[in-house]
């Protein structure tokens, strides 16, 4: 195994989006010093290429969860061609997670609020619309860039399903919740959170939904104990968002920090599949791609050693290690 300095100088040799968060969740830096890199996502690296591509109108790509070109029933619409990951609220998502401030982005509310509808129904942008996983990014989005998203926290209490998570294809008629869906939904739901406090009944549903996923160890279905959904072990970035264990573990990871809480014993097999994915030389590889439009790569192709799959990794396994009692290292 190599030393742990080794794959950390590598981890630093990055892209300021990912440079910042090593140098605050690995290194414990000053505040000071993960900040003045934070701050040059805006003028550096991915976030300021995905900046220049701004449209006039606030939106990228021309639409709102698709791009303005998106042919519904062409080849790119065909089962298994992937999510087109251009359009506006994708490209929010990947700025957001970067860590760009929000000042980077002045008057991009305003301009989304004039100009922006959502390819179901033509609703307005920041309203959201009847999927929760769009909801849940428009949530957090919203409420990083000053947006009125008033209405979308109590969406969520009013449409959690009864056994304690969501499923975009509610409006389909689905019934049971989803494991994709509630994740993508908890994960805005704590961005908001952090962001505002929140209110008692959207933590409430939050750890409902928690405690949803956490019946299933994020793993299996309870009722046959298979995976509860293909692919669910392989690690990968960007997430998207994809359901994988490196997603959910590091989503409980920062729902444990913010709630105050300890790591939760059912997680263990989950962080177990994590630790046995690290290589020789203490990095991890990229473990899948998901197929779709995109403006640039984001990180190396399918099988090489990943500088942002390695740092989701050793941040998940620093936090367990350090928190959860009786588990080896």
């Amino acid at each position: 195994m190599a030393d742990i300095a080794d794959v950390t100088e590598w981890l630093l040799d990055s892209d300021p989006a990912l440079r910042w968060q090593v140098e605050r969740d690995l290194l414990g830096e000053p505040e000071s010093v993960w900040q003045a890199t934070r701050a040059r996502v805006a003028t550096e690296g991915m976030g300021a290429r995905l900046l220049a591509l701004q449209d006039e109108d606030g939106q990228w790509a021309g639409g709102a969860f698709f791009p303005a070109d998106f042919d519904f029933e062409g080849p790119e619409a065909a089962p298994g061609a992937g999510q087109p990951w251009t359009a506006t609220t994708w490209t929010l998502n990947s700025l957001r997670e970067w860590g760009l401030d929000a000042s980077a982005l002045a008057g991009t509310a305003e301009k989304l609020a004039e100009n922006s509808r959502w390819e179901y129904d033509d609703l307005p942008y920041w309203g959201g619309e009847v999927d929760c996983c769009i909801n849940a990014f428009t949530l957090a989005n919203g409420t990083w860039l000053g947006a009125d998203v008033s209405s979308l926290p109590q969406w969520f209490v009013d449409h959690q399903m009864d056994e304690g998570g969501w499923n975009c294809e509610w409006v389909e008629g689905s019934t049971r919740a989803s494991v994709y869906s509630t994740l993508s939904s908890i994960d805005g739901i704590l961005w908001y959170e952090k962001a505002t406090g929140g209110t008692p009944e959207l933590t409430a549903a939050r750890r409902k939904a928690q405690e949803y996923l956490l019946e299933r160890r994020i793993l299996y279905k309870v009722t046959t104990g298979e995976p509860v959904r293909p692919g669910v072990e392989l690690l990968a970035y960007p997430q998207r968002s994809k359901y994988n264990v490196l997603h959910a573990v590091n989503y409980f990871r920062d729902a444990s920090l913010y709630d105050g809480v300890p790591p939760d014993p059912r997680l263990a097999d989950a962080v177990d599949v994590i630790r046995r994915q690290r290589q020789a030389d203490g990095t991890w590889l990229q473990g899948y791609r998901y197929p779709g439009r995109v403006w640039f790569e984001q990180d190396v192709p399918v099988g090489e050693p990943s500088k942002w799959v390695t740092f989701l990794a050793l941040r998940a396994l620093d936090w367990w290690d350090s928190a959860a009692p009786g588990v080896e290292s």
